[in-house]
């Protein structure tokens, strides 16, 4: 088996796994939660259908981190873990697309206009839009505490497990906190000083996105196989830059993505208000009428096409996207750099290399 074939097979088991782990795990809820009423299965079904999707590049990292640091292919260990990094994903999502007031997921309806659509098809009191949050909110928290009950499953050995406990414990929070830097910054950043608002959007994008999308997860799977400190420094060096790039990748998609692709509408980032690093960089280098009118746009949930196709124009014509772009690229030459620099056998080097090539790279 050639060692391209080998990292496809290897790969593709542990997704597999992962699944198999993610399907019993639920499927044992399922069954803990029915004597309670018939009408709690919209809870299970929503977190079910979530988990079913995804690129499952949290859980792959966590496994390449696991094997680069000596662990072993396959270890039930590993596949718990990455059983409780995908139910801490599918949490993270349904409650951010509440805050974003998002509707669609993966191309389909998000959790909360799934439980807004269950209320209006069956003629239900007061008002639907509000049930529908408020279910994907309780949704979204029974989520987080399924990913901690996965994560105590995980056979932590003494010195390894204390260590991964603190990155999960770690992750968690910063997650929480960059969450509300990012609510922060959609109603602080019209009026605070405009100087500053690619640096606050940096912060954001590291404490909400990258660390736990790249950093932790690597850094979980190297703790549990008992990797050194000057192991884990090295996983960081190559894994946060990574993460920041992955994620103004995904901020350049929000407006200039395939609605196809993405699985999102033209422009949605828009209406939603977010303040990115790409539109940190439009407000600061377009003209001052430019700049107000970017403003004064972002957030409204009915921008049309038009409006749309203006920003995009602004962001362009300003420079921004190209500034955005060539940020991008320096911190994935920051990270290939690093990922060069770990010692590392071949197979889990590659696979970190083909993982991050696609993270930077994607078009959804």
């Amino acid at each position: 088996m050639s060692p391209v074939e080998q990292l496809a097979e290897e790969q593709s088991a542990f997704i597999a796994g992962v699944s198999g782990e993610l399907t019993s795990f639920l499927s044992a809820q399922q069954d803990l939660m029915a004597p309670i009423s018939p009408d709690v299965a919209p809870l299970l079904d929503s977190i079910s259908n979530l988990v079913s999707g995804g690129k499952r590049m949290r859980a792959l990292m966590c496994y390449w981190g696991w094997r680069g640091a000596g662990g072993a292919a396959g270890d039930d260990e590993i596949l718990t873990a990455g059983c409780a990094l995908e139910l801490f994903q599918a949490a993270a999502l349904i409650h951010d697309d509440i805050i974003d007031r998002s509707d669609t997921r993966r191309g389909g309806p998000s959790v909360h206009k799934r439980f807004s659509q269950l209320h209006s098809d069956n003629g239900w009191a007061l008002d639907a839009e509000r049930f529908g949050h408020a279910a994907a909110i309780l949704t979204g928290d029974l989520c987080l505490s399924f990913s901690e009950e996965a994560f105590t499953r995980v056979g932590l050995r003494a010195a390894a497990g204390t260590e991964a406990r603190r990155i999960f414990n770690l992750m968690r929070a910063e997650v929480m906190a960059g969450q509300y830097l990012d609510i922060l910054e959609e109603v602080a950043g019209p009026v605070r000083d405009r100087s500053g608002s690619v640096e606050r959007a940096k912060a954001i994008i590291r404490y909400k996105s990258a660390k736990y999308s790249t950093e932790h997860p690597l850094a979980l799977g190297g703790a549990l196989a008992g990797a050194s400190k000057e192991l884990l420094a090295g996983y960081s060096d190559f894994s946060l830059p990574l993460g920041e790039a992955f994620q103004m990748r995904d901020d350049v998609l929000g407006v200039f993505g395939d609605p196809e692709t993405t699985g999102k509408p033209a422009g949605d980032d828009l209406r939603e208000g977010k303040r990115t690093v790409l539109v940190g960089f439009a407000i600061n280098m377009a003209s001052a009428d430019d700049a107000a009118y970017v403003d004064q746009m972002l957030g409204k949930p009915d921008l049309d096409q038009a409006e749309v196709d203006r920003i995009r124009h602004i962001v362009v014509e300003c420079g921004a996207l190209e500034a955005t772009e060539s940020l991008i690229a320096e911190l994935s030459n920051t990270a290939f750099a690093a990922l060069e620099q770990l010692p590392l056998a071949e197979l889990p080097l590659t696979a970190l290399r083909r993982l991050a090539e696609a993270a930077v790279s994607r078009a959804a």
